[in-house]
Parts: structure tokens; sequence; C-alpha cells
């Protein structure tokens, strides 16, 4: 396997936030195969041709979800009542990854409005 950038990410990370991290980041591959993983505003994301998809990154507390939009989460805000929310990230705790259908709802809005543009 090649290494990529957020590998290098990941060998700062300890468990249990690096494999709920893995977690989501198989989620987001399985869900759109052909994104690009890259480092963008100094976090981890995944972006397509139309430009970034969604971002994920793990803090002191908290893992977090970013879907670079500031609009998609309360798109999706019927499926994340229950989880810590800015305008720009979804927070999540470092044993509890994302589910996929969660994941696949926020990447769906995301893709959406890149493709809209």
């Amino acid at each position: 396997m090649i290494e990529t950038v957020i590998d290098e990410y990941l060998a700062q990370v300890s468990e249990p936030a690096r494999g709920t991290f893995e977690t989501v980041r198989a989620h987001i591959h399985g869900l759109v195969p052909d994104l690009e993983e890259c480092i963008s505003y100094g976090i981890p994301a995944f972006r397509s041709l139309q430009g970034i998809v969604a971002g994920i990154a793990v803090n002191k507390k908290f893992c977090s979800y970013y879907p670079f939009s500031g609009s998609v989460l309360d798109k999706v805000a019927h499926m994340t009542a229950g989880f810590s929310c800015t305008k720009s990230a979804l927070h999540f705790a470092f044993d509890e990854p994302l589910s996929r259908k969660i994941v696949e709802a926020l990447l769906d809005v995301r893709l959406a409005e890149l493709a809209s543009r």
C-alpha cells in the first residue's frame, strides 16, 4: 500500500481515535472510491475533481467531520441529533465512529452541492 499524507497524519494519532478515524475514512472510500486524499486547511481531506468533499480530524477531546460547506450539516440535522455541531463541523467521540448511513448522507449532500456549481 502506498503511504499517503493521511497515513502520515495518523502516525501521530493514538487509539481509540485512530481506529475511529480509519472507520470513517473507510466509509468515505467505500461510498465514493475515486476521491483523492489530501490535506486542506491543515486537516486530512478527500477531494473530487469538483472540489473538497469532506475532511476528518482528531482534536484533543473528540473527532470532527468537516463537510467543507456551511449548509451540509443543516440538511442532515435530522440524522445528527445528539451530536455536537458547529456550522462547519460535526463532532463525535473517539470511540464512536459515524455510521456509514450518516457519512453517506453527508457525502450525498456535499456532492450534490459541488455538482450544481
